[in-house]
Parts: structure tokens; C-alpha cells; sequence
């Protein structure tokens, strides 16, 4: 495979930062682009670390980026230092919603903010999930339907319990469910079918889903395994109920996979590691088996994938945690990475872009 993309931002740990992690983009009025990502302070880098949520603005199509701004700080929802995994969408009064996950010791909710200023000011945090639990929702991850309902993929966890002063986890074995809104946010229900793998070696059941809606209306989600694959399943009333997960044409290990459409090009773009974790590939800590990290495009509706090509591909290091904006005839990618001297496949962030020219060209 080709290999493709313009790097245009790198931003590696540091003293004090030691993680830059996942993100979203948005169209600004006036041509401009919005980008909020997840920035670590402190020592660590762990998924409950402190972190604070921040937006970087672009007025020349992603080639260039200002200074972080703060939007979500560390002294907001108290008890509660972390903040991530965000995604951005329009709102119907043409505002800007930011959906956030911030976990509270055992508990993990995503949370709605509004703004009507193109994201200068936002308004006071909402929780989504109206249960109390332990809620995974991935970045660029919240979809609005042609319905105009809004669907958020969701992985829960059954609550853990505290036993001799540890957290013992009741079952490790995560569900995938949906939440839906009808009222643009306001309020949230869970999808009426929900499903977990049955699986002996399996650890973690179906993780950090995401979900496209197909020109028929059709619904097709999928979610990250120990099994060697993304495993798939599908709705065809609007996301209230699911067939049976079953493995799809995603080779992967246990990796998120991202997918959105490319209006430009009538084509659905997936971005996946593609490789599982096999005997004789060496897979480290620190890259948890998350290389290569490549690209296909589909012109059926995901029946058949083509014109593969490659965006990172360094064995010692992983890439992960994929946002994806069609930005023109271009897409800009979003997307962690990470090798042994930053510690973790997740320690810094990445921006490319990607000329869909370069994808569809003859090589």
C-alpha cells in the first residue's frame, strides 16, 4: 500500500503535559475550523488522569492552528479531574454542541454543552446518561441522523464495587448499547436491544462503538474486540433495536476503528489497524499492536473495500482514536500516537492531511 497524508500538527508529551489525546473537528462560520482535543496535565497519562479539554481554531482550512484555549477545565465537575473523548456537532438553532465524557472514581458519563457563539463561550454541562454507571462513548463518536435524531454509541461496563479497599469490577464484559435523543440533547433513552460476546477468551465483550448511517437509512455500527475483529451489527428503525454482533471484513486488534463519509466523493472512508495480534509479530506495550494505521474507501455502502493505502506504519510506535473531517476534496485525520520514549500509543497527538485525489489516483 501507498503511503499518504500531509503531517501538519505533532504535539508530544512534555514535563507537565504528559499526554495529548483524542479530538474532534467542526466547521466554523466564515470558512474557520474548530478542533478540541484532550490535554493531560500533571505526571500521568492514564485514562483517569487529570486532563482538561481544550480547542485550537484554524483560518486556513487546517494548514495552520492557534494556541490552546481552555473549554473544559480541571476545576469543573468537581471530584472529577478527567475529561475526554469529545465530539462536536451542529444543534437545530445552529449552536454548537460538545459531548464529553468525565469520569467520576467508578462512574464514566458523557456530558452535553451548548454554545451559541461558535464556540467562544459554552453553556453548563448536562448529563447525557439519566442512569448511574459506567459509560464509554469514543471522540467523534456522536452522529446526527438524516431523522435529525441524534444516536451516541455507547459501551457500558456493569458497576464495580469497592471490596477491602479495592475496585473489584462485577463483570469485565462491556455492552454495547445506543442512546437516542429525539429533542436535539435535551433528553436521552437507551436503545430497547443491547449485546455482550459470549465468549471464553474474550476479556472486555464489545467495546467503543461507533455507528454510520447508510443511504437507505440503514444503521450500521461496530465495535473493537479481543476476538481479531471488528465485529458489526445493524438497524433499520432509526437505532432502537440491533441485530446480533457478528464478525465484519475489519481485521483488528483490539482497536477502535472510525468511519465517516466523504460527501466530496460519495464514499464511506474507514480508518483501522488492520493487523491482529499473530504469533510472530512482535507487539509491545507500548504499541499495543495498533500498526499500521491505514485507510480504504467504499463505494457500495461497505460491501467492498478499496484503494487501501497506509498512513503510519512504524512498527515500534501505535496510532490510534481516529477523527475523521472531510475538509474540500481533502479529509483531515486526527488521531493519537505514540512510541517507547513517549511510553504509550497515546501519548501524543497527530494531524494529517489527506488529498482524496492522492486516494482514488491510479498508482
Amino acid at each position: 500500500m501507498h503511503k499518504l497524508g500531509q503531517r501538519i500538527m505533532d504535539l508530544p508529551p512534555a514535563e507537565g503535559n504528559p499526554r495529548n489525546s483524542e479530538g474532534a473537528f467542526l466547521d466554523l462560520s466564515g470558512g474557520r475550523l474548530l478542533f478540541v482535543y484532550s490535554k493531560f496535565t500533571g505526571t500521568s497519562w492514564d485514562d483517569a488522569a487529570d486532563s482538561v479539554i481544550v480547542k485550537r481554531v484554524s483560518e486556513d482550512g487546517g494548514a495552520t492552528w492557534s494556541d490552546d484555549e481552555v473549554v473544559v477545565g480541571r476545576d469543573e465537575h468537581s471530584g472529577a479531574p478527567n475529561k475526554m473523548s469529545a465530539s462536536l456537532l451542529r444543534m437545530n438553532d445552529g449552536g454548537i454542541g460538545l459531548i464529553y465524557l468525565v469520569r467520576e472514581s467508578v462512574f464514566m458519563h458523557a456530558y452535553l454543552r451548548r454554545s451559541a457563539d461558535e464556540g467562544r463561550t459554552w453553556s453548563a454541562p448536562v448529563r447525557c446518561m439519566p442512569s448511574q454507571g459506567h459509560y464509554c462513548v469514543n471522540n467523534d463518536r456522536v452522529v446526527r441522523l438524516s431523522s435529525g435524531r441524534l444516536i451516541m454509541p455507547c459501551e457500558y461496563s456493569l458497576m464495580p464495587f469497592v471490596e477491602f479497599g479495592e475496585v473489584r469490577p462485577v463483570n469485565l464484559r462491556s455492552i454495547l448499547l445506543f442512546y437516542l435523543s429525539d429533542d436535539d440533547g435535551a433528553t436521552w433513552r437507551e436503545s430497547k436491544t443491547f449485546y455482550t460476546l459470549h465468549i471464553p477468551r474474550i476479556h472486555w465483550g464489545l467495546e467503543e462503538p461507533g455507528v454510520v448511517e447508510l443511504k437507505d437509512g440503514t444503521l450500521w455500527a461496530w465495535a473493537r474486540t479481543h476476538a481479531g475483529y471488528q465485529y458489526e451489527t445493524f438497524s433499520t428503525d432509526g437505532g432502537d433495536n440491533w441485530s446480533m454482533p457478528v464478525p465484519s471484513a475489519f481485521t483488528s486488534p483490539n482497536s477502535p476503528l472510525s468511519m465517516k463519509r466523504i460527501p466530496g466523493r460519495d464514499c464511506l472512508l474507514a480508518v483501522w489497524n488492520p493487523i491482529p495480534n499473530y504469533q510472530t509479530r512482535r507487539v509491545s506495550w507500548h504499541n499495543a499492536g495498533r500498526t499500521p494505521l491505514v485507510g480504504a474507501v467504499s463505494r457500495d455502502e461497505g460491501k467492498t473495500w478499496e484503494r487501501f493505502f497506509t498512513i503510519e506504519d512504524d512498527e515500534d510506535a501505535g496510532y490510534c482514536y481516529t477523527a475523521i473531517h472531510p475538509a474540500g476534496d481533502a479529509v483531515l485525520l486526527a488521531y493519537c500516537a505514540g512510541n517507547a520514549d513517549d511510553g504509550v500509543c497515546h501519548a501524543r497527538l497527530r494531524l494529517k492531511r489527506i488529498e482524496m485525489a492522492d486516494v482514488f489516483a491510479d498508482n
